[in-house]
């Protein structure tokens, strides 16, 4: 479940304990315990306050992202419709086309748009 493992990790990265996030989101230490442990789900106005106190993303504490890592290894998260996600996989199955594109995305674009419409 990812809500529990977001919540954890970003729990940790602000120097938070169970027991301080509990009091931000006002509710006990058990129910934080128990969110990090996939074993309750937080109601959905605990979830907005989680939201707001961890300063995230509703679609972040789902699982909704994609990590993307840049060549300097720096991380960044970026959120992508279901729709995007599906047009990158069928993309994926034409080797050729997917190369073709790596080559250069711009020029690529411009001629399927030219084949297309």
């Amino acid at each position: 479940m990812f809500i529990g493992q977001r919540i954890r990790e970003l729990r940790k990265s602000k120097n938070l304990t169970q027991q301080k996030l509990a009091d931000l989101v006002n509710v006990t230490k058990v129910s934080i315990c128990c969110y990090e442990k996939g074993t309750r789900t937080p109601n959905l106005e605990t979830f907005i306050d989680l939201v707001n106190v961890l300063d995230t993303t509703p679609d972040y504490l789902l699982g909704r992202d994609i990590k993307v890592v840049s060549e300097e290894d720096d991380n960044y998260i970026v959120t992508l419709p279901k729709d995007d996600i599906n047009i990158i996989n069928e993309i994926r199955k034409n080797d050729e086309l997917i190369t073709f594109l790596r080559k250069d995305p711009k020029r690529g674009v411009e001629y399927i748009s030219k084949k297309t419409i």
